[in-house]
């Protein structure tokens, strides 16, 4: 990634800041942008604002980059302030899904925007990757437009749409870039700008990974490719292991009679099957049917040279049985190191056009990793937005850049692959981990230069706390795991579980000069965390401010086997250790859990049971999350097609899988959630009687809710007995500063809770 000649434009050197107009170009004596980024977000100079992260790569490489920061995209107008780009236009939505970050789980419209100048909403555009792309395209008809981000990332094939419910085709189509850049693009869109540099049309750049692009069915620049028929939901029978595309690496092992084996073992083929076609015909085709007179395995092509066909938008669109099947199939081919390509057609006839998707982009390593996060950021939002709004020290007012200032990103990726969540799709299961030096250069940093600095840096973690140089013991089972979580249904034997590099990192950055305190503010993985008993004597004596935030997420084997969720025994061990740790410190310290309602394959007597397990353990909520159906998770493949797509999807009605849909269901869900609040006693009510178990109404300290209702406006200030039998009062009132907290008497952190929920969902 850092190998290639510099753009003759490295010349101009290092700007303060990309710029944003055409008189900031001046001052640094440029006529013209090479490469101009349009972003849903604020401009924040910070390695965790992508668009910076992708505008200092490129500006590394030497070209000129300039920045487009939330458009108005009523016209092509605010698209040409920079004038013509040379090379191509990079458009992402921001860091955030623009539907997700505009609407809430039920539909409605968000007041707020973290990342826009003084929090304000309405600021970009429904699907803004789409509307920036096709503003850029009347701006400059002739300039590639290259997409990015995870709103486009994660709308790289034909998805379910929950804001329109319904599958909605690839987002390369509707935009009509030239290529979409799916999960972190750093490697990718660097190949990108040199071989667009060196004048290669855009249309020829159809090999890098990581990428997904739109050809003609019959496209001649197709040749070469053997294609594996995956249309149909599987019936494969009889046939050799590696075709079958459900196949996992543990299910593959076991035919062979052992734990565990490389998927691409020395009996497998690097040629094609005997009768397949010449390798130089067009889109050559292995079609895998039953076979039962087959006596020897069918030997595969290879697998760079192999695509894999999905059932085609028309198909999935009508059909949410070969929508799970096709979800199914592209998360198993998730794995950089043994992933094929994927094709997806787009209508029919002389219309027709095919997705193709590449592979996986190869994870950063640990010099690429450092690279990317020493570059020279300003670690600060652009000037022009404290001239807008004043700000306060110095800093502007841009919530998003308040929460991260001043901590710090140590590694990407996730293995957990829980099904609500995203990160996997988009970051990948291989944990890129960055150079201690280089974590603690950042921490550094923020105490030498970023203004407002106290000395506490508020987490230091990514998109978990905890995993930190984690990953295979073996290369070799790792390039190729086909396995979805390296933690369900329980911590892969595999798995290295040593916290030791993260300890040591801990211990090293407290001691620096001038930082009084180091938190940890990302989501833990708790389950992975008992594996090492000495990480939590670490993290609850040194790390903890009072509360520290996990997520079980449930209580039920139902939902949580839906979520690919460890059971809350993990959760029991975890807390004994957590206590135990916390006294032996002389702290007084609480967990605070998160629960998610209405998830795929949750009934409402899981709910019930939850809310149960809330009050005997004295937990209220006062925000809960409802469980959000974003584009490509597998959970929101659960959601629309009915299906447990972790496992071999069928048309049988016995592998159902219960959705909670409709606003009612939804409600009660949630309101077995906050089981507390007068309001939803009704509901409540109405739901217990209905489930036969009328047995959890009344007033006693072993029912659920109580018979009685506030007279006005549901407070427990306002209550009034309906009958003779006192009413029962809360230990505490509800506190909107906290989402889930013990009855313990001290107060919250103000804000934090909040605050990470909205970073973790």
């Amino acid at each position: 990634m850092t190998s290639y000649r510099p753009y003759w434009a490295k010349r101009f050197g290092t700007a303060p800041f990309l710029p944003m107009n055409r008189a900031e170009m001046d001052k640094l004596g440029w006529d013209a942008c090479d490469i101009i980024i349009v972003t849903g977000d604020a401009y924040v100079d910070h390695p965790s604002f992508g668009m910076a992260v992708i505008g200092r790569m490129l500006e590394s490489q030497g070209f000129r980059v300039g920045i487009i920061a939330q458009p108005d995209w009523q016209s092509a107008e605010p698209f040409k302030v920079l004038g013509k780009p040379n090379l191509f236009f990079g458009v992402t939505a921001g860091n955030m899904d623009s539907m997700i970050n505009r609407y809430t789980a039920d539909r409605k419209i968000r007041s707020d925007d973290a990342y826009t100048p003084g929090n304000v909403g309405g600021k970009r555009p429904d699907r803004a990757s789409l509307v920036y792309a096709q503003r850029c395209k009347e701006a400059w008809s002739d300039v590639p437009i290259i997409m990015g981000g995870i709103e486009a990332s994660l709308r790289r094939i034909a998805h379910y749409d929950y804001w329109q419910d319904k599958v909605r085709r690839s987002m390369v189509v509707d935009a009509k870039c030239d290529l979409l850049l799916y999960g972190n693009a750093e490697r990718a869109i660097v190949e990108i700008a040199h071989r667009l540099s060196r004048r290669e049309p855009v249309q020829n750049i159809t090999d890098v990974r990581g990428t997904a692009f739109v050809r003609r069915s019959d496209d001649p620049s197709a040749q070469g490719w053997f294609e594996i028929d995956s249309t149909q939901v599987d019936m494969p029978g009889r046939i050799d292991e590696h075709i079958n595309p459900y196949q996992t690496t543990a299910e593959q092992a076991a035919a062979q009679g052992s734990s565990c084996a490389k998927e691409e073992g020395p009996g497998a083929a690097t040629t094609p099957p005997t009768g397949a076609p010449s390798s130089d015909a067009l889109y050559k085709t292995i079609t895998f049917v039953p076979a039962p007179q087959l006596s020897g395995r069918i030997k595969l092509p290879p697998r760079d040279q192999t695509v894999i066909r999905l059932p085609s938008y028309e198909q999935v669109k009508s059909d949410p049985v070969l929508y799970a099947h096709a979800s199914r199939v592209l998360h198993l081919e998730t794995n950089p190191g043994n992933a094929r390509a994927l094709v997806q057609r787009h209508g029919e006839g002389a219309s027709a056009r095919d997705v193709w998707i590449t592979p996986p982009p190869i994870p950063l390593s640990t010099a690429e990793m450092d690279h990317v996060f020493d570059l020279p950021y300003a670690r600060a939002p652009h000037p022009a937005y404290a001239d807008e709004l004043g700000g306060h020290d110095g800093v502007t007012k841009i919530p998003a850049w308040e929460m991260i200032r001043f901590s710090v990103n140590i590694m990407r990726g996730c293995f957990g692959g829980c099904t609500f969540c995203s990160i996997t799709e988009h970051e990948g299961r291989i944990i890129q981990s960055r150079s201690e030096d280089s974590v603690i250069q950042e921490i550094e940093a923020i105490r030498d230069k970023v203004k407002g600095f106290t000395g506490v840096i508020s987490d230091l973690g990514g998109p978990t706390a905890n995993m930190y140089r984690i990953g295979c013991k073996s290369p070799a089972i790792e390039a190729a795991c086909r396995k979805p979580s390296c933690v369900w249904p329980d911590v892969c034997q595999n798995l290295n579980t040593d916290h030791g590099p993260l300890i040591k990192m801990y211990r090293r950055a407290r001691a620096l000069k001038g930082v009084k305190k180091i938190l940890i503010g990302s989501g833990l993985r708790y389950d992975l965390a008992i594996k090492s008993p000495e990480y939590i004597r670490e993290l609850v004596t040194h790390h903890v401010g009072g509360y520290l935030k996990i997520a079980p997420e449930h209580t039920e084997e139902g939902p949580l086997s839906k979520m690919m969720k460890p059971g809350i025994g993990t959760y029991d061990r975890f807390k004994q250790l957590f206590d135990k740790f916390s006294a032996e410190a002389g702290k007084q310290q609480f967990l605070v859990p998160y629960f998610i309602a209405a998830h795929p394959g949750t009934t409402d007597e899981d709910m019930m049971n939850l809310a149960l397990w809330l009050k005997k353990n004295g937990f209220r909520a006062d925000q809960v999350q409802t469980f959000y159906p974003s584009p490509m998770a597998t959970a929101t493949a659960m959601y629309h097609s009915g299906r447990n797509t972790l496992r071999k999807v069928t048309r049988s009605s016995a592998d159902a899988v219960d959705i909670v849909r409709g606003d009612k269901r939804r409600r009660l869900h949630k309101a077995f959630l906050r089981y507390h609040d007068a309001n939803n006693w009704p509901l409540l009510r109405e739901a217990l009687q209905a489930m036969g178990r009328a047995d959890l109404i009344g007033n006693g300290k072993q029912h659920l809710i109580p018979t009685w209702q506030p007279a006005t406006d549901g407070s427990y200030e306002s209550a009034r007995r309906k009958n003779s039998t006192p009413a029962p009062r809360p230990n505490s009132r509800p506190n909107p500063g906290r989402v889930l907290t013990q009855h313990t008497g001290l107060p919250p952190r103000a804000g934090t809770a909040t605050a990470t929920a909205k970073k973790r969902r």
